[in-house]
């Protein structure tokens, strides 16, 4: 189902693909298409990298971590469950790409490739799981569970909160979500996805 439906979504929203990748070079020309991020905690713990589009200015993430002129900001968004409202570094293209989740477009290579499933858990950072479960950590054994499968592009917390839900919240979802997941339940879950991009709630 992931490849044959990934096949069909990727030739569907090529056109878009396209359009978001002009916009983005028309804005910034001299930074690249896809992101800098970081590699994610893929099944059984094996990092991969997520291809999205960039909606940050270049360096995004290693100036979050270096730029004495982000030191306040970082802190800000390893206490907010590695999220940021308001964020400085996410240029006018960015910000409504990351709203309708069109970024998230070019994870459909990850898929071809089997680094991830259409329908999932979130793709967690590395840093992220390791400080969020400090600050929660009754959250440990739904971590063990979120790892045993590969993560999605969409999923049960990504159609309903999304970045609005704190981590301990949103782990307990994921892991909830591979306890009963299901071709009709994914299906039912890529169904709502559309909504949900169109609305952007919870988006950041």
């Amino acid at each position: 189902m992931d490849l044959v439906l990934a096949t069909i979504l990727s030739i569907l929203f090529f056109p878009i693909c396209v359009v978001t990748a002009i916009a983005i070079k028309l804005e910034s020309p001299e930074g690249p298409v896809f992101a800098d991020t970081p590699k994610r905690v893929g099944k059984n713990g094996r990092p991969f990298y997520p291809y999205k589009f960039r909606s940050m200015i270049q360096n995004a993430h290693e100036m979050l971590r270096s730029d004495p002129e982000f030191v306040k900001l970082f802190h800000e968004y390893k206490n907010s469950s590695y999220k940021l409202k308001n964020d400085p570094r996410i240029t006018t293209v960015g910000r409504f790409i990351r709203k309708h989740s069109l970024d998230e477009i070019p994870q459909f290579i990850n898929v071809l490739v089997g680094d991830m499933s259409l329908v999932g858990p979130r793709a967690y950072d590395s840093d992220e799981l390791r400080e969020q479960q400090k600050k929660y950590p009754l959250t440990q054994k739904d971590v063990k569970v979120v790892l045993s499968v590969k993560p999605g592009i969409t999923g049960f917390w990504q159609v309903t909160g999304r970045s609005e839900i704190n981590f301990d919240k949103r782990i307990k979802m994921d892991a909830d979500y591979v306890s009963k997941r299901s071709i009709l339940y994914d299906l039912s879950l890529i169904a709502k996805t559309p909504w949900a991009m169109i609305a952007g709630k919870g988006a950041l």
